[in-house]
């Protein structure tokens, strides 16, 4: 059978798309690819027509997950830079985040499965989190010192992924709630202490 142009294609983002929602809710290591093409509505036998092994899915899914994260909290149309830091922390840290892990943050679903990943996959999951880091940087106080920034920056973002986790963790409907409005409590203090703050 022939297909059209670009059906290849269209056919090895459809298995990103949805590797990226099934690892970000079932984790990496509980789906296998033959589970994943059946779920895609492909064959297993094609896999390998579109990728050289499984880490190499994984590190596309996973680039799409970081991505489209990305956009949703950090983007204002065409202008990222536009977005406060209040802004970003009610997006991220939302019941609507917290209760839809597959379509969320990569980072707050798999942290403990990417940190075992080879070299590799490591290092683009970092260059995505510095990416995160920097673009909350710009959100703080222009003068405060450029390393001052990055340091509060990565401080918030660990609040954000931490808190995220832990709602999702327990039980209690309203102490998950109360935890993902603490967390945004406790960001915006770290960020409205950061002008005293000096580098080194």
């Amino acid at each position: 059978m022939r297909y059209a142009k670009g059906h290849k294609e269209e056919t090895h983002q459809h298995i990103v798309k949805v590797a990226s929602q099934r690892f970000r809710e079932e984790g990496i290591e509980k789906v296998g690819v033959a589970a994943l093409m059946e779920h895609a509505g492909l064959t297993v036998g094609g896999f390998y027509s579109h990728f050289k092994s499984k880490e190499d899915l994984i590190q596309e899914a996973v680039g799409l997950a970081a991505d489209e994260t990305f956009c949703r909290i950090f983007s204002e149309g065409s202008d990222s830079q536009a977005v406060s830091l209040e802004r970003i922390l009610a997006r991220y840290l939302s019941p609507e985040h917290r209760d839809h892990p597959e379509a969320g943050c990569v980072f707050a679903s798999l942290a403990s499965e990417l940190k075992n990943r080879p070299e590799e996959t490591r290092a683009m999951v970092a260059g995505k989190t510095v990416g995160f880091i920097r673009h909350i940087a710009d959100t703080l106080p222009a003068k405060a010192e450029a390393e001052v920034r990055m340091r509060a920056a990565a401080a918030i973002w660990a609040v954000m992924v931490g808190t995220l986790q832990l709602s999702r963790i327990v039980t209690d409907p309203a102490l998950s709630t109360q935890l993902l409005q603490d967390g945004i409590a406790t960001a915006l203090r770290l960020a409205s202490e950061i002008e005293p703050l000096r580098a080194g």
